[in-house]
């Protein structure tokens, strides 16, 4: 089966948005990784959670950390209900293949929503957001334990739902070459393939600067 475009991904979450919302789905789900992402931070200015869905755990978390927080789903169900428990929040309706983000972002978190893009978006999508991180930003997103650009549709939460991944060498390849430092990469559910990455944008210091500023070099 070829991969799904986003509009037709977005039909399947539609459908099996509830399961997001209120209080079946595990609401530690990603929030130690993201503890770790923002520990990285120097300053908390604005924060995008992209494919935010309706749980709102990741949002209420920025919001505790005093981020200015923005949402952008494909799904409306799911926007619909994150509109509900958040009604303050800025949320965009838009494909984050075609969206351009609207401002540079202190942190931007894509947890098991990027992986749902067809594999020709990876690295244009992936190019977008490290280019959307203002210097010293941080990405925080999952990918798969995999070695080479793979996709794959299943139907495993009963609706078809795509699947791409770029493997991890292309995927540290692109780290660097958009400016960026992978910080941490960790296979969090092990031994399933579930792997997330913190990546941070390069500030303007040179590296004798940083590492004046870690207290490294005198």
């Amino acid at each position: 089966m070829t991969a799904l475009l986003p509009s037709e991904t977005a039909q399947s979450y539609d459908q099996i948005a509830d399961r997001w919302h209120g209080d079946t789905f595990p609401a530690a789900n990603g929030i130690a990784q993201h503890e770790r992402a923002i520990a990285f931070l120097q300053q908390k200015g604005h924060a995008l959670d992209i494919g935010c869905g309706a749980s709102g755990r990741i949002i209420d978390l920025l919001l505790r950390h005093g981020f200015a927080v923005e949402g952008v789903d494909i799904s409306a169900r799911m926007l619909a209900l994150a509109r509900a428990r958040h009604a303050d929040i800025t949320f965009h309706h838009a494909d984050i293949c075609e969206w351009p983000l609207p401002r540079q972002y202190d942190l931007i978190s894509g947890w098991d929503s990027i992986w749902h893009l067809p594999l020709a978006q990876q690295e244009p999508v992936m190019r977008k957001l490290m280019a959307g991180l203002a210097p010293g930003g941080i990405l925080i997103y999952t990918t798969a334990d995999l070695d080479a650009p793979a996709e794959k549709v299943d139907q495993a939460m009963g609706v078809p739902v795509s699947y791409g991944v770029l493997g991890i060498p292309a995927t540290l390849n692109l780290i660097d070459s958009c400016g960026c430092v992978c910080r941490h990469l960790e296979y969090d559910q092990y031994p399933e393939l579930h792997l997330y990455l913190i990546v941070q944008k390069r500030s303007q210091l040179t590296g004798a600067d940083h590492g004046r500023k870690l207290g490294l070099i005198c």
